[in-house]
């Protein structure tokens, strides 16, 4: 739940805002049809009009994003008028949004022009209010102690005492005190009992740890190593020189600029955003695969009654979390959950083995593989059972490989890897897939990692469509 917590807050910002737009316009429509008594000509009744703005409402939201209304800095800062600015401009451009629309389909949604001003006002006074709701919640929930972030301090500055001191009085900044490294004198004396002489002992709590503040400048790649090895979230607390320069998300913890290194770009409003897709991406894909996928299971089935046409694979995927991925069985029963070293030992082919890894690990006629197996993974039959893992939230549709557990020993960078979910697809399947080597394929991952957008994702997406037709690379 904990790391959750950022996502599950995310959505509940998107979903309400959402409500409360198609609640302002609608009511905006209300006013002015069932109110204001002065005579007017409007086509579309109000289920129509409310249809409309629905279906507009993602555009909205996207400018909502634009202006920043989905970083935490904004939403959770003590500050309010930077917000409030900011959902202003919200509704003014949210209502030029839909004159534009308007101007292209032609539907006269504004035929009067006190109503795209009331929408304006309306939009803004709804905003707020769900803003402040979803605010007063968050807090509740944040001091019963759901969904908080277990904090490590480590460095001695005043900034060290000054966070212990603000995290452990205010329950409601979604933080809990879990250890501090650092001098006695650095220390609140009530706050002893979290004082911890090295990192690696302060990271043994039984509490947890979901976040490390780094105050100083001492051991900072050691630090942050440590924290990217846990996918743990590290934000450096820059002394004021080196506020200018800073990198990555700039935070207030209380009233202490703290910057969120950050491994990833795919986070805040855009990780609920590539979830929402696939959610309905998954979803649409298996009512349309819906009868392929059953004559794909038949078939496997009245070939081999003794097992199960579908094989579960234990993959990694984001955070080091391993999960059951799903897959029609492509390779004979008796090799099922082996490692290429021990299915090449059993079937009394070691000389196999050192030529599967050298060729990226594949082999042209592969001994362990049946002949269905040969056509479901050409064709790319085998992955389908996989919406289900995207429907799940275990992967995404896009991302890197599902490492298997045995892969972890050749990762060097496996922690990057794991920082965002796997896939079903990503850049390396598609710049070549079985074509390229084991190492282009780590390189390709972590370059998807680092540089993550969402044109990146549909690049990916569509040159996926193009090798699956096409039969590129599919081994």
């Amino acid at each position: 739940m904990r790391k959750k917590s950022d996502y599950i807050l995310m959505l509940c910002l998107i979903l309400g805002d959402a409500v409360a737009l198609i609640l302002s316009f609608a009511f905006a429509y209300f006013v002015r049809v069932h109110v204001d008594p002065r005579p007017y000509v409007f086509e579309s009744q109000l289920a129509e009009f409310t249809n409309t703005i629905i279906l507009v409402v993602p555009i909205l939201l996207v400018i909502l994003a634009t202006l920043g209304l989905y970083k935490k800095v904004v939403f959770l800062g003590k500050s309010r008028l930077p917000e409030l600015w900011r959902l202003m401009l919200a509704g003014v451009l949210s209502v030029a949004a839909l004159i534009v629309y308007d101007f292209f389909v032609g539907e006269n949604l504004f035929p009067v022009r006190i109503m795209a001003l009331t929408s304006v006002v309306l939009s803004f006074g709804f905003l707020t209010v769900e803003r402040v709701v979803i605010r007063a919640i968050v807090r509740r929930v944040f001091r019963s102690n759901y969904g908080t972030k277990h904090v490590i301090i480590i460095g001695n500055s005043r900034n060290t005492e000054y966070l212990a001191n603000y995290i452990a009085s205010t329950p409601e900044s979604g933080y809990r005190l879990a250890g501090v490294v650092a001098s006695g004198k650095y220390i609140p004396k009530d706050l002893k009992k979290y004082q911890y002489s090295s990192l690696k002992e302060a990271l043994k709590t039984r509490r947890g740890v979901d976040v490390i503040f780094q105050t100083d400048e001492k051991s900072t790649e050691y630090v942050f190593g440590q924290a990217v090895k846990r996918h743990i979230l590290y934000y450096f607390v820059p002394s004021e020189t080196a506020l200018s320069s800073h990198f990555g998300d700039l935070e207030l913890v209380g009233n202490t600029p703290a910057v969120l290194v950050k491994l990833t770009p795919l986070s805040g409003g855009m990780a609920v955003f590539k979830r929402s897709f696939d959610i309905v991406f998954s979803l649409i894909a298996i009512i349309l695969m819906a009868i392929p996928m059953l004559l794909v299971w038949l078939v496997l089935k009245i070939s081999d009654f003794k097992h199960s046409p579908i094989y579960p694979d234990y993959r990694l995927t984001q955070y080091n979390r391993k999960f059951r991925c799903y897959k029609f069985r492509t390779m004979k029963a008796e090799y099922s959950g082996m490692t290429a070293e021990e299915a090449f030992l059993k079937m009394g082919k070691p000389s196999l083995i050192k030529k599967y890894r050298e060729n990226g690990d594949f082999l042209k006629n592969d001994p362990r593989i049946t002949k269905l197996g040969k056509f479901l993974r050409r064709t790319s039959l085998d992955e389908l059972p996989q919406l289900f893992n995207i429907l799940k939230g275990d992967i995404s549709l896009i991302g890197p490989r599902a490492l298997l557990p045995n892969e972890l020993r050749d990762y060097g960078d496996r922690s990057l890897i794991l920082t965002v979910k796997s896939g079903l697809t990503g850049f390396a399947q598609v710049s070549g897939r079985r074509d390229i080597s084991f190492a282009e394929r780590r390189s390709l991952d972590i370059y998807y990692v680092k540089n993550w957008s969402l044109m990146l994702d549909a690049q990916i997406f569509f040159r996926t469509i193009v090798a699956v037709l096409k039969g590129e690379g599919a081994k």
